[in-house]
């Protein structure tokens, strides 16, 4: 591999492009979103054209990871190479595209200083790749981790929950993104180690080489087996954010129960009160409305005898107190006959 990463890019202008398969390329020149379900999905898997000793080795790969922080700000990470291997002279071109800044440093870093001894294996190349791939991915699960345990570590508010459900939905969408990357790159990675295992049985591999292959395949498979325990991560994630969206639909249903109830409580104490102002008015109302009607002063005032009673009380007695008792009754009728009605 040159030293110098920019002239080995202009030397894979010269040689690696041109030949570049047709519908690879298309993909490269549409866009980094246009591309990317069609890329990731159909053509994530690596494709190689390994046929005899005298023909290239071309290889090429898609990844992209998100990274967010903790303002849920994100960023797409995005690897996307063209690996050509010569078997003749065991030389390695590899081309980068799609690449931001920060991209083209870590690829630079990625491949700075590759161990002479895997150049005999066109498969070094994804060691790297991969290594870094893993790495990304697990400060993306662990990012996302973070988020979902401050969650769950908010105190309970005094009052009226008010959770941010729009935070809670930001959280699960990037969680659901990083689950789909870490399943295609599982993917993506058992067609590498697929296609790995064919190369080890091809003739390409020296009787010499074939330890450094074991080793390269043990890596891979180290690897595969590292996303797939980040994905279980990813799912413990989705299930504990699930679990504090429901908590927090719960606590506002709670609470809201919590008001209707003491409502229902308040409803109930008026409701005895105003019962209670019933009775009291049916007991002084009809005696009242005799005594108005009939124009009774059956008590009399004077310097002389102080106060004099009339003789004819008992009529106003006679009156009232039947009427009294009547309307008492009825009342007592009307709540237990057509209230029943009511709550049947």
């Amino acid at each position: 591999m040159p030293a110098d990463f920019h002239r080995c890019l202009e030397h894979v202008r010269g040689v690696v492009v041109r030949p570049l398969p047709k519908i690879k390329w298309l993909l490269w020149m549409r866009g980094d979103q246009k591309c990317w379900s069609c890329d990731r999905i159909q053509y994530g898997p690596p494709r190689y054209f390994l046929i005899d000793a005298d023909r290239d080795a071309d290889t090429w790969a898609y990844f992209e990871t998100k990274q967010i922080n903790s303002y849920l700000q994100y960023e797409w990470n995005k690897t996307n190479i063209f690996v050509r291997w010569l078997p003749q002279t065991k030389q390695t071109i590899i081309a980068a595209f799609d690449e931001r800044p920060s991209g083209k440093d870590r690829t630079r870093k990625m491949f700075q200083r590759p161990d002479p001894v895997c150049l005999v294996d066109p498969f070094w190349v994804y060691t790297h790749v991969l290594t870094e791939l893993t790495q990304l991915e697990d400060s993306a699960v662990w990012a996302v981790r973070d988020e979902v345990r401050a969650t769950e570590k908010e105190p309970m508010p005094i009052g009226r929950p008010q959770p941010e459900y729009r935070r809670l939905h930001d959280i699960a969408r990037h969680t659901i993104h990083v689950s789909e990357t870490l399943d295609v790159a599982a993917r993506t990675i058992s067609g590498i180690i697929l296609e790995h295992d064919s190369f080890m049985r091809s003739d390409l591999v020296d009787v010499d080489d074939k330890d450094i292959s074991h080793d390269i395949q043990r890596r891979l498979r180290f690897l595969e087996n590292m996303i797939a325990s980040l994905r279980h991560r990813s799912t413990s994630n989705e299930k504990r954010l699930v679990n504090e969206i429901q908590l927090a639909f719960n606590n506002v249903a709670q609470h809201d129960a919590g008001v209707s109830v003491e409502m229902g409580r308040a409803m109930k104490t008026d409701s005895a009160a105003m019962k209670t102002v019933s009775i009291v008015t049916l007991i002084f109302l009809p005696p009242t409305f005799v005594s108005a009607v009939f124009s009774m002063s059956f008590f009399n005032y004077s310097a002389d005898s102080g106060w004099a009673m009339s003789d004819q009380i008992w009529i106003y007695w006679a009156f009232a107190l039947p009427l009294t008792l009547v309307s008492v009754i009825f009342w007592y009728c009307w709540q237990n006959l057509f209230g029943l009605g009511e709550r049947e």
